[in-house]
């Protein structure tokens, strides 16, 4: 019994000491950003786009194919649960506010969380255990504002995009569907789906997407930087960021959307 009671208290502690290093990792991070020309050591404008680049652009395939895929999954089941009750002409309102509120954003941060996300733990990852972040530090230069604070620019503005571009090609395949199936024009959903959403819906779900971006820098770095075991551990530390992300994504979303719907 005593040992189990260890255990817990063991993990405890070393939660509450990985929710401090994070913390910690966020605001050298944000320090670095706004402050980091001051003390001679900016960030590099050419490493934000070449993760912009990485973490946005070479995304925009398979998030127009998730996003049309989810767009499309969304239409069919409203179509049929209303149809139960003879409503069908009201499923844009559950289709558009279900979109831009809670299926985009989740399902672009989940997207990004396993795509970039581990990227971004298997690099810093492997540099430690090359003794490259060492490298750093020997040579005068923080590896947080090297290695961290790019990723974390480039993910706080190409989230929230890739999420705007979910927006319209889930809201575009859902109104295809919805319009042959119920016969009606195209320029007539858009008009219905256009009367139902406000500013606020929109930003709702790029508020998610803000905070989905710091959660999967921040996340990756820290376990990327407690890697041990050489190549072995380099696996690890990846599936680990990758399920932590996910997890931490699932999460803040539910916590999001219960405090901003109070």
């Amino acid at each position: 019994m005593l040992r189990y009671v260890e255990q817990a208290g063991r993990r405890t502690l070393d939660g509450l000491d990985q929710m401090g290093r994070a913390s910690s990792l966020l605001g050298e991070s944000l320090f670095w950003t706004f402050l980091g020309r001051r003390w001679r050591q900016p960030v590099r404008v050419r490493a934000v786009f070449a993760q912009m680049m990485q973490i946005g652009i070479a995304a925009v395939p398979i998030t127009t194919l998730l996003a049309t895929a989810i767009g499309v999954m969304l239409a069919v089941q409203s179509l049929y649960s209303l149809g139960l009750f003879g409503a069908q002409s009201f499923a844009h309102v559950g289709i558009s506010l279900s979109l831009t509120r809670e299926f985009a954003p989740l399902i672009v941060g989940i997207l990004i969380a396993g795509r970039s996300g581990s990227a971004l733990a298997a690099r810093i990852s492997t540099m430690s255990i090359n003794q490259e972040v060492d490298a750093l530090r020997a040579i005068g230069i923080n590896p947080v504002r090297f290695l961290v604070a790019p990723a974390l620019l480039a993910m706080l503005i190409m989230l929230p995009s890739l999420t705007m571009w979910a927006n319209l090609v889930a809201l575009s395949a859902a109104g295809l569907f919805v319009s042959a199936s119920l016969d009606v024009s195209l320029a007539a959903y858009i008009s219905n789906t256009m009367s139902v959403l406000v500013p606020n819906d929109v930003l709702h779900g790029l508020g998610k997407s803000i905070l989905f971006a710091v959660l999967i820098v921040i996340v990756a770095a820290l376990n990327g930087s407690r890697v041990t075991g050489g190549a072995e551990g380099v696996g690890r530390v990846t599936t680990r960021s990758v399920v932590h992300s996910i997890s931490a994504i699932v999460l803040a979303d539910m916590i999001f959307g219960y405090l901003a719907t109070q």
